[in-house]
């Protein structure tokens, strides 16, 4: 079953990943074990804050790396549903300079 997830860590960070296993078991090891991200280890406890699943793995991936770029405040906007907020939250060549 794969997902895409964005984790809110203990100071307030986001991290965005993906998985093909169970969301949940996933979370549990960024808790909990080596096979969390070494981000996510630094920075624990992380609480899952928002998820979607895809039938493909090879989309979940695309949408973790896309996702991966967005500013907090999009990330934010994610997570609370905002989604007419998106585009506006997008980021241009000319905010890179």
């Amino acid at each position: 079953m794969p997902f895409v997830y964005i984790l809110r860590c203990v100071d307030g960070s986001f991290y965005t990943g993906s998985t093909a296993r169970e969301i949940k078991q996933r979370v549990w090891e960024h808790n909990h074990d080596d096979r969390g991200a070494a981000y996510t280890r630094r920075h624990r406890p992380v609480e899952l804050a928002w998820c979607a699943f895809d039938e493909s793995v090879e989309r979940v991936f695309v949408w973790e790396k896309q996702i991966q770029g967005w500013s907090r405040a999009k990330k934010q906007a994610l997570i609370d549903g905002r989604m007419s907020d998106l585009p506006g939250l997008s980021r241009s060549v000319s905010d890179s300079d």
